[in-house]
């Protein structure tokens, strides 16, 4: 597969920039050998919907022709975040680094939902006792602090991964959302802005002007450059799943984008090239208003919308039973000349 750079090696934006202009494009041998096969199973055709599309996209970015998924991986990167001394979150910084050994002790959500899959679930914590800056004062990240966390999030994609969940952990990352989806795609802070872990009232009311203040702090020195918005307002999480969504693009490795804040870290790679996100699925539509907008933003349509907001992978782990029944559906059914069913006239 593909060496990417080492995190100590990598300190600025132009290696992602030459990444960026390398992206490999879809294997469309695989993607019509399951198209062939399709249109010969006992079934009218379409009649399984969206389960088609997702095993034709599998077999696009797996370049199988019979796709499976069984080494799924659920990757959560966990950081902090200098904006939440803003108190835009109902929940004190502490709580990251108790999640993550939450985590690591068995006991999330997302540990009881990988093992419903059968599935890997990797913990990467980014310096959890230095958050970033508080980017309503300054940049959150340097330019190298935040393409070296790229690099870091990079080390997630390995050979054998059928799929790549992408989550996250940390408090205040949702105002870091909010912020650099405000910057990319522009808009207002309050179309972007939700209540996270349970901000309501004054609460939200200084959320949302937190989001405009950084806004307006950085919209000048940034412009239209995605990755200076990802380092001036984005957090450290954030950009290592940036970077492992073009780690994976590049071994094509197909991606689950789990919630609000996995899916504002993917945008950047977006932001850049549009098709830099074609072997990536929105595996949720989150509660988190922001989320649907932003999905509709880049062109996507999310696989599930049952109401969640907790982040941690924890969508993106439930979306791969749907990827694993599409699979296996295709490559199990028998055609119309194996099992002896006249096909349609």
């Amino acid at each position: 597969m593909t060496d990417f750079p080492n995190p100590e090696d990598l300190t600025g934006f132009d290696e992602i920039r030459r990444l960026m202009r390398e992206l490999p494009g879809p294997d469309l041998e695989a993607a019509s050998a399951v198209a062939t096969r399709e249109a010969q199973l006992t079934k009218p055709a379409g009649a399984l919907g969206r389960l088609e599309e997702i095993t034709q996209w599998l077999a696009t970015w797996q370049g199988r022709k019979q796709p499976r998924i069984n080494r799924p991986r659920i990757a959560v990167f966990a950081a902090n975040h200098g904006v939440a001394a803003q108190g835009v979150s109902a929940y004190p910084s502490s709580v990251t680094r108790q999640m993550v050994d939450n985590f690591l002790q068995g006991g999330a959500a997302v540990n009881q939902l990988v093992g419903t899959i059968d599935g890997d679930l990797r913990v990467y914590e980014l310096d959890l006792d230095n958050p970033t800056a508080d980017f309503t004062v300054e940049a959150a990240m340097s330019e190298a602090a935040c393409a070296q966390a790229m690099a870091y999030g990079m080390m997630a994609v390995e050979a054998g991964i059928d799929v790549l969940g992408l989550g996250e952990m940390g408090i205040g990352n949702t105002t870091s959302a909010a912020a650099l989806c405000l910057g990319l795609f522009g808009g207002t802070a309050e179309e972007w802005v939700g209540p996270g872990t349970g901000v309501s009232g004054e609460a939200l009311a200084r959320k949302i002007a937190v989001v405009d203040k950084a806004y307006a702090l950085h919209k000048d020195a940034c412009g239209k450059d995605a990755l200076k918005w990802l380092a001036a307002v984005g957090g450290l999480e954030l950009a290592a799943i940036a970077g492992a969504v073009l780690a994976a693009r590049l071994a094509k490795t197909p991606v689950l984008l789990d919630g609000f804040v996995s899916t504002a870290a993917a945008a950047v790679v977006y932001a850049i090239d549009p098709r830099a996100l074609d072997h990536c699925l929105v595996a949720h539509v989150s509660a988190e208003p922001g989320h649907r907008r932003l999905i509709a933003k880049i062109g996507q349509e999310p696989l599930l919308d049952l109401g969640m907001r907790l982040g941690e992978g924890s969508g993106a782990a439930v979306a791969v039973s749907l990827l694993r029944a599409a699979a296996t559906c295709h490559s199990g059914m028998a055609t119309f000349g194996q099992a002896g069913v006249s096909g349609p006239v």
